[in-house]
């Protein structure tokens, strides 16, 4: 029988104990500690407010939903970019007990009206536009097939105004009342998961579960009420609203926006001239920061560390950023919606390996294991299987869904990711894809992120992604989609000179891609799926699906 010790499971530290309160005290017990202390910059809105300001503006904005009529349990969605109003709604409906439904910025009219349809929500805070999305026409056009959608409240307008001009009618007592009422286990936000296939899922979140789970990343970073975090990610994700917001109040840390959305120049500005400590992003951004050609006229020598998450972070990437953006302390995290959303990250103090070539170890009050997806039984460590996780960071379950919520969290609480991970004799975890982004070729089963940190290496290589297509004869072949540092075409007889004797034959692309850019979502996740569906149709291979059929 195999002993316990050997087996990839691993439960985190007790020492520092769960917050057991819910975001509304825990944000007044930061006011009271750090007052006068800057809490949010926004620079694209001219916005620098202490934590007391911050502190007043939420209340203003609580008490004006009350007077609005929004009760403990309903919903309001939030659909916009990265701006203050942003976070007065987070922590104003959090205080009332209202469910925020974030809606992705990159949402057409489909995908919105079904968040809100599904949800149920009964209020909406937006912003009147977004890149090329009009959201006020969007609205308009949505709005008669959605008879819960009472009130909606655009950003920048009178409708705000006149929201806020109702807080007179909320007294101080009704609103304390409303908190008291509270628990830290009621749900209070919901978030849709892009999936691949199917309609999104809406992730059921409570105070206990996002709380905790910002307090235990920003801690792994080290937070001190002196920290200036520089957030690009978006808000409606919980990289955005979760690590970085609730990160930084749980600690009384400054939050620092740089732009309504990710801009490489806007965020190397804003490190500068806000002296950020901490800087947050996706791998893509990282390397369109260091690809930007002003980036060595900023100043970065303020950064001390940081949070890489959302993808799995390239090795040569990771060391970029610490040779050259003074990220000396940066930490890898990892995790995914449904789980508040980190499980594992790395320390600020780890040798430089365990930061590259990992995603840390479990997080505390929480448990993980690595089983064969097949029978569900705990793997030895080293061996690959199916990331799981339980604890405190796991979701109520998915909004109207039981079905959906019971394929993935088991009868014992067990969150099944439906990632392929190893762990070390150490604990230490590492991602190695997705159970369905694996390739089988010819019996042989390939990892994509293994052949992708493989061609980091290459000189010429700035990204670069991995997936399997079609093949008549192997059932799949490999595809490398790359872009190179100069945007010129890379062969694939480059590539597999590249290759040849330092990784087996059957890892070899056959094929090879270059791409202006990825298919993405706005969290910076690559849409493997589309680039194996594009390269289908470019390549000629839908012949070779039906063959292999």
């Amino acid at each position: 029988m195999t002993e316990l010790s050997t087996l990839s499971h691993s439960t985190g530290p007790t020492d520092v104990a769960i917050i057991e309160q819910t975001i509304g005290d825990n944000l007044a017990a930061t006011v009271a500690a750090h007052a006068d202390r800057e809490a949010l910059v926004v620079r694209h809105q001219d916005i620098r407010w202490t934590y007391q300001e911050l502190q007043d503006k939420v209340t203003e904005v609580a008490k004006a939903l009350m007077a609005r009529g929004f009760e403990k349990g309903d919903r309001i969605g939030i659909w916009s970019p990265n701006h203050a109003e942003w976070v007065l709604t987070q922590y104003a409906t959090a205080r009332i007990g209202v469910i925020m439904v974030c809606i992705n910025p990159a949402y057409r009219t489909h995908e919105v009206q079904y968040a809100l349809q599904q949800s149920g929500c009964k209020g909406l805070v937006a912003a009147t536009d977004f890149k090329t999305s009009n959201y006020v026409s969007m609205v308009e056009e949505v709005q008669p097939d959605l008879p819960d959608l009472e009130q909606v409240i655009f950003i920048g307008t009178d409708d705000w105004t006149d929201l806020l001009s109702a807080a007179g009618a909320t007294s101080d007592e009704a609103l304390a009342e409303r908190e008291a009422s509270l628990t830290n286990r009621d749900p209070i936000n919901i978030q849709y998961t892009s999936g691949t296939t199917g309609y999104p899922k809406g992730a059921t979140l409570t105070h206990r579960n996002i709380l905790n789970n910002g307090y235990f990343v920003a801690r792994a970073c080290d937070y001190t009420e002196n920290d200036r975090v520089c957030i690009p990610v978006p808000f409606y994700h919980c990289f955005g609203m979760v690590m970085g917001n609730l990160g930084s109040t749980t600690h009384g840390a400054t939050m620092v926006i740089p732009a309504p959305a990710f801009d490489p120049v806007a965020t190397l500005e804003t490190v500068a001239a806000e002296k950020c400590t901490s800087l947050y992003g996706v791998p893509t951004m990282f390397i369109a920061q260091l690809a930007d050609p002003s980036f060595g006229s900023h100043d970065l020598s303020s950064l001390r560390t940081g949070i890489m998450a959302g993808s799995p972070c390239p090795i040569e990437v990771m060391k970029q950023c610490i040779e050259q953006m003074n990220m000396d302390e940066v930490t890898i995290a990892y995790g995914m919606t449904e789980t508040s959303p980190v499980s594992t990250q790395t320390g600020t103090d780890e040798d430089i390996d365990r930061r590259v070539a990992t995603v840390g170890q479990v997080h505390p009050h929480v448990e993980i294991k690595v089983v064969d997806p097949e029978t569900g039984a705990t793997v030895t460590r080293g061996e690959s299987g199916e990331f799981c996780t339980r604890g405190y960071s796991v979701m109520k379950g998915y909004w109207n869904d039981d079905e959906r919520t019971a394929m993935a969290i088991d009868e014992d609480g067990w969150m099944h990711t439906g990632d392929l991970a190893t762990m070390d004799a150490e604990g230490y975890v590492n991602i190695v894809g997705r159970i369905k982004d694996m390739i089988i070729r010819g019996g042989e089963n390939v990892y994509p992120r293994e052949i992708e940190e493989f061609l980091y290496a290459h000189p010429r290589i700035q990204d670069v992604q991995v997936v399997g297509v079609p093949d008549a004869k192997y059932g799949e072949e490999i595809l490398a989609c790359v872009q190179t540092e100069d945007g010129a075409a890379i062969t694939v007889g480059e590539i597999k000179e590249f290759c040849d004797g330092k990784i087996a034959h059957f890892k070899v692309p056959r094929y090879v891609q270059l791409v202006s850019e990825f298919p993405m979502t706005v969290t910076g996740k690559i849409q493997k799926f589309k680039l194996r569906d594009d390269a289908v149709a470019e390549l000629g291979l839908a012949d070779q699906i039906t063959e292999t059929a």
